[in-house]
């Protein structure tokens, strides 16, 4: 008997390397386990044809940029189960406006946000058939940084870290954001932080392609003139994360986050993380997380770092409570959400194998 068949409909590829592209990918690697499965930018395949059978269930990623396809699927195949995984965007912008974002979350059988404070912002009846599974990062030993200078003694003993080798002094303490160049991620309060930031060792590196071309003229003119700031531009996953591993802190300056992917794998790489103060971040850090800053206040942002690099015990204090969120963003945790999600959609009495709808 063959297995079930699922879609996974990711309008970002893996050209893009973004989040939602690394969301797509983890969860079909997952649903190998027990399922056939097929990523594609649309349903139905390029070629339009939607044949005469289907798969079993579609998962869409992203209301808006995914609703023509989960219409085509609900049209076609009425009976059938859809999974629509909710992005930031979608959340805090575009299912309060845009007519296709609401229709498809009318249309899902089933909604997945990525942490608690996206149900909040989902319309009251359509809560019941929600859920949060959070992301998840295989766990990374991080390579821990010191500061330059001296520990005070008898400090932060009660707060500890993730366990990590001890390292040499570093000449550079790194900063890292990752995230491609544009508005939702707000790259310039992590630019004209760097300005800010007086600490020696401080190095702000930025990694991320330009999605907007006039924020990488402006990550250009930023490097040029200041020299603490980095602009790397896009990296492979796997040499990004290992370049986060090495970092000091991370930082996060987004105006929307439907749930980053970037603090999942600081978190599991011991690296504490300075996010804004927005819903998304406080959904994946919680509401005593001691590291926010206000969006869009790079005066903040300086501050904090600066902080970090004087103060150890207060470095120390936030990759503690980094470390207390690790378990949420266990991969193992991650794919038994979504294969209890999907297996009981599978086996609903309103899943149906009949043939297609005439359209």
């Amino acid at each position: 008997m063959s297995k079930p068949h699922i879609w996974i409909v990711s309008p970002a590829s893996a050209k893009a390397n973004n989040g939602n592209w690394q969301s797509a990918k983890r969860w079909a690697r997952f649903l190998r386990t027990r399922y056939r499965v097929t990523i594609a930018q649309q349903w139905p395949a390029s070629d339009g044809d939607a044949g005469d059978t289907a798969p079993d269930l579609l998962i869409a990623l992203h209301a808006r940029r995914s609703a023509a396809a989960l219409a085509a699927f609900h049209q076609a195949w009425p009976q059938r189960p859809t999974v629509l995984l909710l992005t930031g965007t979608d959340l805090y912008r575009d299912i309060q406006h845009d007519a296709s974002a609401q229709a498809a979350l009318r249309q899902a059988s089933a909604l997945v946000v990525l942490q608690p404070d996206g149900l909040t912002h989902l319309p009251a009846p359509l809560r019941s058939k929600a859920s949060v599974i959070y992301q998840s990062a295989a766990t990374l030993r991080a390579a821990t940084a010191q500061a330059t200078h001296a520990q005070p003694a008898g400090g932060a003993a009660d707060v500890t870290a993730p366990a990590a080798p001890p390292a040499p002094r570093r000449r550079h303490l790194d900063i890292c954001m990752i995230g491609h160049l544009r508005a939702e991620k707000d790259p310039q309060t992590f630019m004209r932080a760097a300005a800010l930031v007086t600490a020696p060792a401080a190095r702000l590196l930025h990694i991320g392609g330009a999605l907007e071309p006039e924020l990488g003229r402006l990550a250009q003119q930023t490097q040029a003139a200041t020299p603490r700031y980095h602009w790397l531009g896009a990296l492979p996953h796997g040499a990004t994360r290992q370049r986060l591993k090495r970092s000091f802190l991370m930082a996060l300056t987004s105006h929307m986050e439907g749930g980053a992917n970037v603090i999942i794998e600081a978190v599991t790489c011991g690296v504490a993380v300075l996010a804004s103060d927005i819903g998304g971040n406080r959904g994946m850090l919680g509401d005593d997380y001691e590291g926010y800053f206000a969006p869009g206040d790079a005066a903040a942002l300086a501050g904090l770092i600066e902080r970090c690099i004087a103060e150890p015990a207060f470095h120390a204090r936030l990759r503690a409570q980094c470390a207390a969120r690790a378990p949420l963003f266990a991969p193992a945790a991650e794919r038994a959400a979504l294969l209890k999600l999907v297996d009981n959609l599978l086996h609903s009495p309103h899943h149906t194998t009949l043939q297609r709808k005439p359209i």
